[in-house]
C-alpha cells in the first residue's frame, strides 16, 4: 500500500498523510480471501466414505525379531583384550 504524503487541495483543503490501496488491489485481496476461506473450509471437512464406519488401517504383516529361515548363522567373535597385562587406573581421591 503506497503512502500518500500530506498535501493541500486546489480549494484550500488540507489533507493529512494516509495510505491507500493500489487500483484493483481491493478486488484481488477479496478474491484471495474467498479462495483461502474455501480451501480452509474444504480442507477441514470429513473424509469421503461411510459416515459411521472407521477409516480402515493396514494391518502389520511382520513379526519382530525378523528371522530368515535359509540364511547362514553368523558367529560373532567376542572381543579380546589387546594387551596381556592389566592396566591400572588411578583411583579417585576420597574427601574426608
Amino acid at each position: 500500500m503506497p503512502w500518500v504524503r500530506p498535501y493541500v487541495r486546489s480549494d484550500g483543503t488540507a489533507v493529512r498523510g494516509h495510505s491507500r490501496w493500489a487500483p484493483g488491489a481491493r478486488r484481488e485481496m477479496a478474491v484471495l480471501a474467498v479462495i483461502g476461506l474455501a480451501v480452509l473450509g474444504l480442507g477441514n471437512g470429513k473424509a469421503s466414505g461411510a459416515a459411521d464406519a472407521k477409516t480402515p488401517r493396514p494391518q502389520p504383516r511382520t513379526s519382530y525379531p525378523i528371522r530368515f529361515d535359509n540364511a547362514p548363522t553368523l558367529r560373532i567373535k567376542k572381543p579380546e583384550p589387546t594387551v596381556s597385562y592389566p592396566i591400572r587406573f588411578p583411583s579417585p581421591k576420597r574427601h574426608r
